[in-house]
């Protein structure tokens, strides 16, 4: 028996197992309703996870509810945790932390990863096996690597301190990659650089594989320098794959926990205290549910906006 006899045997065992009714029901939907009737439930699944969990904090938001105290009466407060978030000078520190942690990661990160991006793409002896290597930190745990280079700053037994004595002269002890107020910021700028410029490099190496060869060829046979050809060619044509790679970076960025509070918790002092700390602080440290509900809240909206007005300019972008 061959398999198509088989498979043909099989589908007429199922057809014939088959209720009647079921059976012309199915018969009479189009497509579009076979596909909906197949996706329906992953949607449902979907909206249960995400939507719910943004409604019911939305509603948090305006009480001053406490997650540990479950059976206290909750009141209804209006506005009032908004406004004290917004007036709340920490908070505003906080943010200012944050703007800086994603302005320095983002710039660095484009750079470097576009740079290498451009260097890989010239398709040198023993590429692929480069390639692989640059993308090792990216495949790390972000855990991981918060205890891996907290270790690696440690002035005493840590390597880096040594590198950069090597490379300076300075001498190791002297100075503390996370204890020190003027260099932690940098610290964790250096960590996430180092873990995610791969992510952008990948990103910008479909970009510069995209653009089709006979653009070049042509601007040779302009005599087209090799500068002309990358400032005129190679960077206007992968503009929107930087643009998109800075996108998914600095939400990403925006929202960084686990890889700083592992290295510095937000110390010293809150020289490094990201808004994502901040808002874990108030949520299980003090406890304050509806006073966190709303900051995660104005951080959602905070973010949405800037992502939503960066992806009109990247649409700009694509449709020159």
């Amino acid at each position: 028996m061959s398999d198509s006899s088989v498979k043909a045997a099989l589908v007429d065992r199922m057809a014939a197992g088959t209720p009647v009714g079921m059976a012309r029901s199915v018969r009479a939907l189009s497509d579009r309703a076979l596909a909906w009737l197949f996706i329906a439930p992953t949607i449902v699944l979907l909206l249960a996870i995400n939507i719910f969990p943004l409604l019911w904090t939305i509603y948090l938001s305006f009480t001053d509810y406490r997650a540990n105290r479950p059976h206290a009466d909750v009141k209804n407060i209006g506005l009032r945790y908004y406004e004290r978030i917004l007036n709340d000078t920490d908070v505003w520190h906080a943010m200012q932390v944050t703007a800086h942690f994603v302005f320095w990661t983002i710039a660095l990160e484009t750079l470097i990863g576009f740079a290498l991006a451009y260097l890989i793409d010239r398709r040198f002896r023993g590429h692929a096996f480069w390639t692989t290597v640059i993308l090792i930190p990216m495949m790390l745990s972000p855990a991981v690597v918060g205890n891996f280079w907290k270790f690696l700053y440690q002035p005493q037994i840590g390597l880096f301190n040594y590198a950069v004595s090597f490379l300076s002269g300075i001498d190791p002890w002297s100075f503390e990659m996370l204890g020190n107020v003027h260099l932690a910021p940098w610290a964790i700028i250096i960590v996430d650089v180092w873990m995610w410029t791969p992510y952008v490099m990948l990103i910008c190496l479909a970009g510069l594989r995209s653009i089709p060869n006979d653009i070049y060829e042509a601007s040779e046979v302009d005599r087209a320098s090799a500068w002309r050809q990358f400032w005129s060619i190679t960077v206007p044509m992968s503009m929107p794959f930087i643009m998109l790679a800075v996108l998914f970076r600095g939400i990403e960025n925006f929202k960084m926990f686990d890889m700083v509070n592992l290295l510095t918790g937000g110390g010293p002092g809150s020289i490094t205290e990201l808004a994502s700390i901040t808002l874990k602080r108030e949520a299980f440290e003090s406890w304050k549910t509806g006073y966190s509900s709303a900051f995660a809240i104005i951080l959602f909206v905070t973010v949405f906006g800037l992502a939503n007005i960066y992806v009109k300019a990247l649409n700009r972008v694509k449709q020159r």
